[in-house]
């Protein structure tokens, strides 16, 4: 070959550094490309233009082009959804940068069991056995072996951390501005009245607002009073004031199976209650039933039945839109007849100024008398902190309808008006039996006066 001559796109790729150049082969050789013989007869231009199909003979030999016995009948065909690109170092790269590591698409497969060979156009034929690794299932598998190490659960709060943490909004509002009031200032008729719109404005009523700015004003009068002072004097007034109506729910024994009825609006959190409430008689070694009442909203009877996977607790449920009341009587008749210590109800939530959706609500309480003349033995009223003052308007208009026994108020980490709860107490002295602070399991507990009372002041626990 002279030196003007150049040697094929082949003869290139295979040839070594300092070999001399093979001798062109007989034209009865059995060599063929795909032996790894380079074809001296084919131009460089012609193969990486018009590369010729493996599994086709060549219109010029057709023996030279016949498909090894290795690959006869594998599939060669581009992988589905996968990008036509020949591995890296064929000839698909491009030869003015080189080879190029194997692109991060490429589909892995199984170390070949046979002899791959090399075609004309670069790309590897393998042994019919093998096939394609599943990407995602390989994927996934490095995923979780890679995975760092899974961070150990932090330490279970207790319940005076997750009150103090429920109730910092209603706390923090009340500190800044008590801070602001009494702070280098003398205690005089301006500064009271200003004391007094802010727990107005947390809702503590006017009744308490007053009682506990007089608290402070006696004996301090053109004094001096610290900030931490008048928290100390808040905490005790509060304490004083729900002292009487902090009392637990008392299930009675000699009533078999004692009846709850969970009544409130829509959104309360009536269902959520209700299903915290049955681990809690769980936990205490007591039979429980649930009974799917709000036959109003499907998200609620699949809500119950949840809570009742979770607790082993059997669920009474009818189909969505089935008579509320025919509901509560069968599944009374069934917690009878399996002696069932507690039997609680849920309820569709209405709102207490709509007199056909309270007006069924005593016709569950009817129906229910039909079988047991005490029944409910318990009524309790779910009322959301974050309503405010329109939670003394459930009370009154509920209590009409249904003999209220008992409060639980929810969501009191989700407002800065946690002061209702005084006021409630003050006007209908009814018995608050839990508070929630958060979603969580643990976040109802018994109503506690005292660490209510410090909590909302911003004190610590004493």
């Amino acid at each position: 070959m002279s030196q003007d001559e150049k040697p094929g796109w082949f003869g290139r790729l295979f040839g070594r550094k300092g070999a001399t150049e093979a001798p062109e082969p007989p034209a009865d050789s059995p060599a063929s490309p795909a032996e790894g013989q380079p074809d001296f007869a084919t131009g460089a231009d012609d193969v990486a233009h018009v590369p010729l199909p493996p599994a086709e003979p060549s219109p010029v030999d057709p023996a030279r082009n016949a498909v090894p016995d290795a690959t006869e009948g594998a599939d060669l065909q581009p992988i589905e959804g996968e990008p036509e690109t020949p591995p890296a170092g064929t000839a698909g790269d491009d030869p003015a940068h080189g080879a190029g590591p194997a692109d991060a698409t490429t589909v892995a497969r199984e170390p070949a069991t046979g002899t791959e060979t090399e075609t004309e156009t670069g790309a590897a034929a393998s042994a019919p056995d093998i096939q394609p690794v599943d990407v995602a299932a390989s994927l996934a598998h490095d995923a979780v072996n890679d995975a760092a190490p899974a961070e150990a659960e932090p330490e279970k709060r207790g319940w005076w951390t997750r009150l103090t943490s429920g109730m910092k909004r209603t706390s923090s509002a009340l500190s800044d501005r008590v801070t602001g009031l009494f702070t280098k200032r003398k205690l005089d008729a301006n500064t009271l009245e200003d004391l007094e719109d802010a727990l107005i404005q947390a809702d503590f009523g006017v009744e308490t607002a007053t009682r506990i700015s007089e608290a402070v004003g006696k004996g301090r009068y053109e004094k001096g009073i610290s900030p931490d002072e008048v928290r100390a004097i808040l905490a005790t007034e509060v304490e004083r004031a729900l002292e009487p109506v902090a009392k637990p729910l008392v299930i009675d024994a000699a009533k078999k199976p004692f009846v709850v009825l969970m009544i409130g609006v829509n959104g309360a959190g009536k269902t959520t209650t209700l299903g915290k409430l049955s681990l809690s008689l769980k936990a205490e070694g007591r039979s429980v039933m649930l009974a799917a009442g709000d036959t109003f909203r499907a998200a609620a009877i699949e809500q119950l039945k949840v809570w009742g996977a979770r607790t082993g607790t059997p669920v009474v449920s009818g189909a969505q839109g089935a008579d509320a009341a025919g509901l509560a009587f069968d599944a009374l008749k069934r917690a009878k007849a399996d002696g069932t210590d507690v039997l609680l109800i849920d309820t569709a939530g209405r709102l207490q100024n709509k007199a056909g959706l309270m007006a069924e609500l005593e016709k569950i309480i009817r129906v229910l008398r039909k079988s047991d003349p005490e029944a409910p033995h318990a009524t309790l009223l779910v009322l959301d902190a974050t309503v405010g003052q329109n939670a003394l308007s459930q009370v009154e208009l509920f209590s009409k309808a249904a003999p209220v026994s008992g409060l639980v108020m929810t969501k009191l980490d989700g407002t800065a008006r946690g002061g209702i709860l005084i006021a409630l107490a003050a006007k209908f002295g009814l018995p608050v039996h839990f508070i929630g602070v958060g979603e969580g399991v643990d976040d109802l507990e018994p109503f506690a006066a005292r660490d209510f009372a410090r909590a909302i002041a911003g004190l610590e626990k004493g």
